[in-house]
């Protein structure tokens, strides 16, 4: 490999636990034991600096590299275009921008109007910010609250918290910002713990966000944000009966609908976005991981036309969204963005993702039989997640220290898996699956593989 040749492993091991302050780690663990450094990328693999090969099927770690590594249309697109213009601030226009953004839309019918900036967080805060100034300019100020679902995820700013149903990521960064309040999680598998009905569980739970409506006031509820399938809070899809519901309640009080599609835009759940496989028509959608493929920094905050009139009214200097994201204005993003989709359609991966979904949840069912500890199986397309249980009758989630050995034992045998961590007090019991769509059948068997091999040796 040439980037070992080039490298002396020991002296790049020694500089990074120097100096570098990874994200989501102890770095006590770092005194005894050396980080993995991840130098090489084709496929669905990855190579780190001792030459051991893995399987990533959590597409980067956090569910990005969807197209897969290796990519050289992408990074050969982005430097072909950075040598004629890399950035200019985006109160100013370009080519691959203009293009991306009606390309994009083209796939969102319904929505018109695409916001550039550079990470999720971000692209949640200008829809968080879009909301409150329409509440300001069109409501006296009064609908500026916004709704989040309990498990969801939006993001690592104290806004992004603060709409956060993940409470030990909030944890220790309060005060969080006044004007977000929650509604319960959707969850069915865990439909008793909330004391809801087992029959037409989904429109009680759509009912629940009703209930927080009215007890704080139509009036003062500007918009509910959810993920189309809740993500790092257990893979969550939303049951029958829920999104239908949703929207109704939405139209009837005057909230505008938010979809963070963060991570399972650009076709993770086999359409492209996973709004579209519940039927959604949202006013606001934001978007990152996926965008690109990790090629290059890109989110978008989408909106439909209505949104954006909001903003245009000449006669007042205060109503044009005062906002600016100094890197939305890099052209790598969209440009990148552009290949990628290419990549997407010419290689049918949004079918793939589905078809290989399906297959892939079937397998991990499979485990179901033989182990346990296997409690539950939920996903949608190349998104899946498997939630272990000490007790199958009780429900108990299983130890989070258990858990965590699962990924690490599947580490140790060359398959990169995720797990909830850190993030739902009580719940942090859910393995997590999200390998780039290019998955095949033998690459997803390796994965149950070595997850059945796992779960056979932690819990035996």
């Amino acid at each position: 490999m040439d980037t070992l040749r080039q490298n002396d492993p020991a002296e790049i091991i020694a500089a990074d636990k120097a100096h570098v302050w990874h994200h989501m780690m102890q770095h006590k663990h770092l005194e005894t034991t050396d980080p993995q450094i991840i130098v090489e990328g084709k496929g669905l693999r990855v190579w780190d600096i001792t030459g051991k090969e893995h399987i990533d099927a959590v597409a980067g770690g956090v569910w990005t590299v969807n197209v897969g590594y290796g990519r050289t249309e992408i990074a050969d697109a982005v430097r072909d275009a950075l040598v004629t213009m890399n950035y200019f601030a985006g109160s100013k226009g370009s080519i691959a921008g203009a293009r991306f953004s009606q390309r994009l839309v083209e796939k969102m019918p319904g929505l018109a109007r695409v916001y550039l900036a550079n990470s999720g967080s971000e692209a949640n805060e200008k829809a968080f910010k879009m909301v409150r100034q329409i509440a300001h300019k069109h409501h006296g100020g009064r609908k500026h609250k916004i709704l989040y679902r309990n498990r969801d995820y939006h993001g690592t700013t104290v806004a992004c918290l603060s709409a956060g149903g993940q409470h030990e990521r909030n944890a220790q960064y309060g005060p969080m910002a006044p004007g977000f309040v929650e509604v319960p999680h959707c969850l069915e598998y865990r439909a008793a713990d909330q004391g809801a009905p087992t029959e037409n569980y989904g429109e009680w739970a759509a009912d629940q966000i009703e209930q927080v409506i009215l007890r704080e006031g139509p009036d003062s509820v500007g918009a509910l944000c959810l993920e189309p399938i809740t993500a790092g809070g257990g893979i969550i899809v939303p049951p029958t009966g829920y999104w239908d519901k949703v929207q109704d309640i939405c139209a009837r009080h005057n909230v505008l609908l938010h979809i963070d599609e963060v991570v399972c835009g650009m076709g993770r759940t086999g359409t492209w976005f996973g709004y579209q496989q519940f039927g959604v028509k949202p006013d606001i959608v934001t978007m990152a991981k996926g965008v690109a493929s990790g090629y290059a920094a890109i989110s978008c905050c989408v909106t439909t036309e209505d949104v954006f009139q909001q903003f245009t009214d000449a006669s007042d200097p205060m109503a044009l969204f005062r906002d600016i994201s100094t890197f939305g204005g890099c052209i790598s993003g969209p440009v990148a963005a552009l290949e990628n989709m290419d990549i997407l359609e010419r290689e049918g991966l949004l079918k793939n993702s589905e078809e290989m979904g399906a297959w892939f949840k079937g397998q991990l069912e499979g485990l179901m039989d033989k182990h346990e500890v296997a409690g539950d199986v939920r996903g949608m397309g190349l998104f899946a997640g498997v939630e272990l249980v000490s007790d199958r009758e009780t429900k108990q989630p299983a130890d989070e220290a258990k858990v965590q050995q699962v990924v690490a034992h599947c580490l140790k045998n060359g398959v990169i898996i995720g797990a909830t961590n850190r993030s739902v007090p009580g719940y942090n019991n859910t393995l997590v699956f999200a390998p780039a769509l290019i998955a095949t059948k033998d690459d997803l068997g390796r994965v149950v593989e070595a997850v059945d091999a796992a779960l056979g040796d932690v819990f035996a």
